[in-house]
């Protein structure tokens, strides 16, 4: 990982419209990512992970902020300049059973990228397509078969060879594994940061599950309601969370530790409605710390350590 920012996200904000209200589903995230370092984006189902994401790729609009890759603001770039751009974003979907073409060959899907935002020949495409078909695993015997005729992990393989076919230079991993039998899921998560590694890659890694997030990460970046509530390199999130509600998240995190008395810590209720969010800090109605200051005013993102950054007016261990 180097210091050269891939992404400067400032501002961002992504909206729905749900029921005649607009409904914030990113709301104003400033971030960086690093080149070459893996970002894991973590938080519970709803929280606005997949929206930011699929927003810094401009997959779905931003209402508002501003998106600059390798110092490039992209969110101003019109479809013809944003379709060269894009060879450099690419992204690994949550469901292998759905992402891929149905009535393509494999050595179709995964040359396609390279075709259309490289310009590369039909021989020289299908050439790249078989080698990438072997380091994820498959082999060239895969070219000519059909997305159905394979299983669950072979299929998110294929879908990883897409997504480096064009060479890019950030990818999006969105829950990659979530959607496969949890006996596969290590093997694809190794294929894809072990392929990171050897091509240099930066990747926003997307999910739930922080035990595969333990495994990948360089850092994590806490999400709750549309805002970043915690940022921190992963040894230092692990090691002890400085937001309560990353707190609990790890805390239900099965490890060795809890057969030594580590307090499983339960939130109650559930995430607020975001067309109806509350006041003050966005996480106090689940918050077993709360105080009456924190349904007031609402904490700002602020540096606790080098390197450390959390949206809380009490944090874990920096008070």
């Amino acid at each position: 990982m180097t210091e050269t920012p891939v992404f400067q996200v400032t501002g961002l904000r992504v909206e729905y419209a749900h029921g005649g209200t607009r409904v914030r589903a990113v709301r104003d995230v400033d971030l960086e990512i690093y080149q070459g370092e893996t970002l894991a984006l973590v938080g519970e189902s709803g929280c606005g992970k997949s929206s930011l994401g699929r927003a810094l790729l401009r997959i779905e609009p931003a209402a508002s902020g501003e998106l600059r890759f390798f110092g490039r603001d992209i969110g101003r770039l019109h479809s013809a300049e944003l379709r060269r751009v894009r060879a450099d974003m690419q992204m690994v979907f949550q469901d292998p059973f759905s992402s891929l073409n149905p009535r393509r060959t494999v050595a179709g899907i995964v040359a396609d990228p390279l075709r259309h935002a490289r310009g590369l020949g039909r021989g020289p495409a299908r050439e790249r397509a078989l080698a990438l078909l072997d380091r994820v695993g498959l082999g060239a015997e895969a070219a000519d078969r059909k997305p159905g005729e394979f299983s669950g992990g072979q299929r998110q393989r294929i879908g990883i060879a897409r997504a480096l076919a064009p060479r890019p230079r950030f990818v999006v991993a969105d829950e990659p594994v979530s959607a496969l039998d949890v006996s596969i899921q290590a093997q694809v998560v190794n294929i894809l940061a072990d392929l990171a590694e050897e091509d240099g890659l930066t990747v926003l890694f997307i999910s739930h599950d922080l035990g595969v997030v333990r495994h990948v990460a360089d850092r994590v970046a806490l999400m709750y309601l549309g805002q970043i509530i915690e940022l921190a390199p992963r040894d230092g999130f692990f090691g002890g969370p400085a937001h309560p509600y990353g707190e609990a998240l790890l805390s239900a995190v099965p490890t060795v530790a809890d057969s030594r008395g580590r307090e499983r810590i339960v939130l109650s209720g559930d995430p607020p409605d975001p067309a109806n969010p509350p006041g003050g800090c966005l996480f106090h109605p689940r918050c077993r710390d709360v105080v009456d200051h924190c349904r007031k005013v609402a904490p700002e993102l602020r540096e606790i350590a080098p390197g450390r950054t959390v949206r809380c007016h009490f944090p874990k261990g920096f008070q």
